[in-house]
């Protein structure tokens, strides 16, 4: 049997998507649902489940809730429905021939990945996945607060979490349950960095032990500057009601980490203009790398040398993989500000972005389909970059590691990504087969408009009938233009503590007194295939749910 599942998968075509979180998860759900026949979706992640950031800081240091940060990836082709949808009596789709892969990638090349590991049983004997098409969803370097791949806080203790669990769900659990040991004994915390991910350390620290002495160091003058003025002035309110220092405008002098190191119990760092802070445990809440380095092996022309955006990938608005244009210098897109999440529009979507302890939106369900009589509005037209060109067709490069117009680092920009890359890729493929069936319409230029490429037919030609005439080509094209990305207006929510949180989304700011200890993590699963509650997640989904014993049996 295994030799026959191993011959029918080499038949088939391959969409390879690399990262199987928020972007790479969301393209993989489209693409299985939307491929023909004959293709297939390999997904390839590090871990075995998938890992919620966004929750990660709050369950880093208040315990009970690690087991909910981590989605098993055995739904992850099935597209969301909402939580209360009455069931469908249609057959559900067949998605068994797309493949989910717990491995890592150790070589890129334009039509193969090499593996890790093999996988015999789906067609991958020597380590080597070739592909037609596919998505790099790789994301980026983490910083170190919630890096389960790195050691626990400041690399104190570092037993208990060893590599052979790292990406796995236990590994993770361990490594989470050791950093809030560390946090609980530490008697003064320092959290570097003002953005989202600082100031939901520092404020969740300070309420959770409020005998911690917590200071907050932020290298600008403004918390989240991007974001209008009173997101700043809530925040610093906030902070000082909770008894952190805030300090702002200084930055850390990294020298005095290592001067401290042999004053554990009483350690004191410098700031770069001089001034001591006491720190027996010292948060790095900023530094993400994007994790382009395959892709810069594969192609050197595509991951930007310098700048602000140094190691992402160019990308078109396509999300094509892109590379300087000879003799023009290349205009670097706006930075992207870590950890503050903003809503991207590409084209018009029927499903609202996953829903994230960072996103403004909230509602009660995270889809939230638009009624019939609801139109969809018509995007505006988006200009390509005219200093770049497409590198390659085949590959599509989101999330963190791509270069993106502006993008910020986020959940929901990686999701509206994989969306164009997985529907580009669609029209890609069907392209092809029409061109294969219908040899006249391969002269039509894939992307100019329909109206620059066909010579009009006289009113009443026999050929104006035919499925090559003028109007049948101008649909044909129209159809499988590629759709192009562009961001959105920022937005952002950020959490203040256990119940607190502020936001600003559409120029509105507000705060909200209630939030939910587990930040509403039930609302990611169901994204993931899970139709579940938050009551359901109290219980490890991993863990089988015991039968009922027999009547007549006995007891203990």
């Amino acid at each position: 049997m295994a030799a026959a599942t191993s011959t029918a998968t080499r038949t088939l075509k391959t969409v390879a998507v690399l990262g199987a979180s928020y972007g790479g998860a969301r393209a993989a759900q489209l693409l299985a649902n939307d491929l023909p026949q004959g293709w297939r979706v390999v997904l390839v992640d590090r871990n075995s489940h998938m890992n919620h950031l966004y929750v990660l800081p709050r369950y880093a240091v208040l315990p009970g809730h690690e087991h909910k940060a981590f989605i098993p990836y055995d739904n992850v082709f099935q597209l969301p429905t909402p939580y209360d949808a009455p069931k469908s009596d249609e057959p559900p789709l067949d998605l068994s021939r797309h493949v989910m892969l717990h491995a890592s990638v150790t070589e890129l090349k334009p039509h193969a990945i090499t593996l890790d590991r093999s996988f015999p049983e789906h067609g991958i004997s020597d380590n080597t996945l070739r592909f037609e098409y596919l998505v790099y969803a790789l994301g980026s370097h983490l910083p170190s607060p919630i890096n389960l791949w790195g050691t626990v806080a400041d690399d104190v203790e570092k037993d208990g979490v060893v590599d052979v669990v790292r990406g796995t769900k236990e590994g993770g659990m361990a490594w989470l349950k050791k950093f809030q040991k560390r946090v609980e004994r530490a008697s003064s915390v320092l959290v570097v960095g003002g953005g989202a991910l600082g100031i939901q350390y520092a404020t969740d620290i300070a309420e959770i032990h409020p005998t911690s002495q917590v200071t907050l160091l932020h290298s600008r003058h403004r918390l989240l500057p991007r974001f209008d003025d009173a997101m700043h002035t809530e925040i610093l309110s906030t902070l000082s009601a909770l008894n952190v220092c805030t300090i702002l405008g200084d930055r850390l002098d990294l020298s005095s980490l290592s001067d401290s190191q042999s004053s554990i119990t009483e350690r004191i760092v410098r700031t770069q203009s001089g001034r001591e802070i006491r720190a027996d445990l010292v948060l790095l809440c900023t530094g993400q790398t994007p994790n382009t380095t395959l892709l810069g092996e594969a192609f050197p022309n595509i991951v930007i040398t310098d700048g602000p955006n140094k190691g992402m990938a160019r990308v078109r608005r396509t999300l094509q993989l892109a590379e300087p244009v000879d003799d023009l210098p290349v205009v670097p897109n706006p930075p992207a500000e870590i950890f503050a999440p903003q809503t991207a529009v590409a084209t018009p979507v029927t499903e609202e972005p996953p829903v994230e302890p960072s996103s403004p939106e909230l509602p009660e369900s995270p889809i939230e389909e638009l009624s019939e009589d609801e139109e969809e509005e018509e995007p505006e037209p988006v200009e390509e970059d005219p200093h770049t060109k497409v590198a390659t067709e085949h590959i599509f490069a989101i999330g963190d590691a791509a270069d993106a117009f502006g993008a910020v680092n986020a959940g929901h920009n990686a999701f509206f990504q994989g969306e164009v890359a997985a529907r580009n890729i669609v029209k890609l493929i069907k392209r092809a087969e029409r061109d294969a069936s219908e040899p006249s319409l391969q002269s039509i230029e894939p992307l100019a408009p329909a109206a620059e490429n066909v010579t009009e037919e006289p009113e009443h030609s026999p050929e104006s009938e035919s499925p090559t005439s003028s109007a049948a080509v101008a649909t044909a094209v129209d159809d499988l233009e590629l759709q192009k990305y562009a961001p959105g207006a920022p937005a952002i929510k950020v959490s203040l503590g256990l119940t607190k949180s502020v936001y600003q989304f559409q120029g509105m700011i507000g705060t909200r007194d209630k939030e939910p200890a587990d930040l509403d993590v039930h609302l990611i699963w169901r994204y993931f295939g899970y139709n579940v509650s938050r009551e359901d997640l109290e219980r490890d989904q991993d863990t089988p749910v015991a039968a009922p014993a027999e009547a007549g049996a006995l007891t203990a």
